[in-house]
């Protein structure tokens, strides 16, 4: 797999661009049958899925079977790389890659703390107040609501949140106060249209309680490599245009006219680095067996709870 760091004009650290080969179905991944969907754990159910009809949100059934794929983090590492989401990235790159259980597949994926969820808080709202509301309720069933947070993006639980007082979350909240807290990893997944905590539970149950922003990392895929050669082909040659047909305006009207460099550039500037970070749709697997299998599972899993309804 090839690591490089995506960087803004200035030099600013955007996030890990991780261009990963060829290679099958991934540890963890989203099978469909339909508009019922199956996340998938070293085949193991972790969540059942029905998008409901007419796409107004998702009825969910979470299993306990999820496990992280990232080793527990120490607090000397945790002061180590605090404040520097840049090592983080590497660090949890390093664990998606080598680690059994991790979602990567082939293509471009972004790792980076740049996610929307906290420019989506008012300034008058706490920490604690927003990141519970963002979280998604329920267990072992709940509903993401599309229609009451609609582009609000919310962080939907692999596994129960532990309380205040849960001793991994004691720890933490000492970390959090101290600003040594570490980013917990998301993953943006279309078909649920929220973000799945990959790992962090309790850092996240801490920081909550503590009141105060928890450090993010979001993975999400990226356009293909292939693709992005071409698409940048494309911006490149429609900034010549633009400029080509100012300079046929100054040709007629004089050098009043200025040459577009002013507004085209930055333009291509933009398109260029939505290109290199912009989410792509969730990959999802065929369910072998279709709707037929999905039932089945969901019988298993459910012990023949009336669910789902429809």
């Amino acid at each position: 797999m090839q690591r490089s760091d995506v960087t803004r004009d200035d030099g600013t650290w955007v996030g890990l661009s991780l261009d990963v080969p060829d290679r099958r179905r991934p540890d963890l991944c989203v099978l469909s049958a339909g508009p019922r969907l199956l996340l998938s754990q070293l085949s193991r159910p972790v969540l059942l899925a029905v998008v409901e009809e007419p796409l107004q949100g998702v009825d969910f059934w979470r299993t306990d079977a999820y496990r992280s794929f990232v080793p527990p983090l120490r607090a000397d590492t945790a002061r180590a790389l605090a404040g520097s989401p840049e090592r983080w990235a590497h660090r949890f790159a390093r664990h998606l890659v080598d680690s059994p259980g991790g979602p990567l597949h082939g293509g471009r994926w972004l790792l980076s703390p740049e996610s929307p969820l906290p420019r989506r808080r008012h300034a008058s709202t706490s920490h604690a107040e927003y990141w519970s509301s963002m979280l998604v309720e329920g267990h072992p069933d709940g509903y993401i609501d599309w229609y009451f947070h609609s582009t609000d993006w919310e962080v939907l639980p692999l596994r129960p949140v532990p309380g205040p007082d849960d001793g991994r979350v004691k720890a933490y909240r000492k970390q959090a106060r101290e600003g040594t807290l570490p980013p917990v990893l998301l993953w943006w997944v279309s078909g649920l249209d929220c973000h799945l905590i990959l790992d962090g539970h309790a850092r996240l149950a801490a920081a909550i309680a503590e009141s105060v922003e928890p450090p993010l990392l979001q993975l999400h895929r990226t356009v293909p490599r292939d693709d992005l050669a071409a698409r940048t082909d494309e911006a490149v040659g429609s900034y010549e245009n633009e400029l080509a047909r100012f300079a046929e305006l100054r040709a007629v009207h004089g050098p009043t006219v200025p040459d577009g460099a002013a507004t085209a550039g930055p333009r291509l500037a933009r398109l260029l680095h939505d290109l290199d970070t912009a989410q792509q749709p969730t990959w999802a697997w065929p369910l072998p067996g279709g709707e037929g299998a999905w039932r089945r599972i969901a019988r298993e899993v459910t012990l023949g709870a009336d669910w789902p309804r429809s």
